[in-house]
């Protein structure tokens, strides 16, 4: 079953406007969530918002944003002041500028979407956009609100559709230069390196997605498993290896990336 769209709007690029819709690129369904719980009656327990001072609850209709000026005085403000700070790209992917695929650093990136033509009027417009920016090697840049927030967004061709990545805000990406800026401009002997591609190559595989598998939330449905059978304890974890000792910064590199390789040498036989 495909899941529903988040999000439905339009792609426009200068007069050629399409419907289109949004879908999260990404799934947090099949993870294991907890509640909180009463171990004594076994009921969930609910949370609620509280006065800091009086400790009397506050109903949800009370409840106001607010930004704090100086230590305890705060400027309050209304959804609807909120609201109207937003532009007029809450249904419009308007592409107003592209940029080279290549330029944008990676670190910018936040968030996947797929987006797609909503109808078959807009195929047509949509894959004349998709395919125009394939053949120039281009992204688009555009501005949406999500989520009552506005975000930059970079349009990217991909297969049959578009991948929409939301963009971080730039105060939240700091240079490398600022946290790099103290390393040394360590010189690195040639057979060193070497001995590291060897290591390289014999560790390189193709890419597959079990290699991002969450061996943990296997565990947890096991222990589930095991709890929803009456009087049956899960089985205790086997330790597959021991924990590995502190390095000892005496060792030679050179001796340890022989070792390596020779391991791995092994392995592969």
């Amino acid at each position: 079953m495909a899941p529903r769209p988040y999000w439905k709007g339009y792609l426009k690029l200068s007069l050629v406007t399409c419907a289109v819709s949004l879908t999260p690129a990404t799934s947090e369904r099949e993870k294991i969530r907890f509640h909180t719980m009463n171990r004594d009656t076994g009921n969930r327990v609910r949370s609620r918002y509280v006065d800091a001072e009086t400790g009397k609850p506050v109903s949800d209709e009370d409840e106001v944003r607010g930004y704090e000026t100086e230590d305890g005085k705060y400027i309050t403000f209304e959804d609807e002041e909120l609201e109207a700070v937003g532009l007029e790209s809450t249904r419009t992917i308007d592409i107003n500028q592209f940029v080279p695929a290549d330029s944008i650093d990676w670190i910018w990136y936040d968030t996947p979407y797929y987006l797609m033509p909503d109808d078959e009027v807009a195929q047509e417009a949509f894959a004349v956009i998709r395919e125009a920016m394939a053949a120039t090697g281009t992204v688009g840049i555009s501005r949406l609100v999500l989520s009552r927030r506005e975000r930059a967004v970079l349009l990217q061709p991909h297969g049959k559709g578009i991948v929409l990545w939301t963009l971080r805000y730039g105060d939240e990406v700091r240079e490398p230069e600022q946290v790099f800026a103290g390393l040394d401009d360590k010189k690195v002997e040639s057979r060193l390196v070497s001995l590291i591609e060897t290591l390289i190559e014999d560790l390189t595989k193709p890419w597959d997605p079990s290699m991002a598998s969450d061996p943990v939330q296997e565990r947890l449905k096991d222990i589930i498993e095991s709890k929803q059978k009456k009087g049956k304890r899960p089985a205790k974890r086997k330790k597959t290896e021991e924990e590995p000792e502190a390095p000892d910064n005496v060792v030679s590199i050179l001796d340890a990336l022989k070792r390596s390789i020779s391991q791995e040498k092994r392995k592969s036989r």
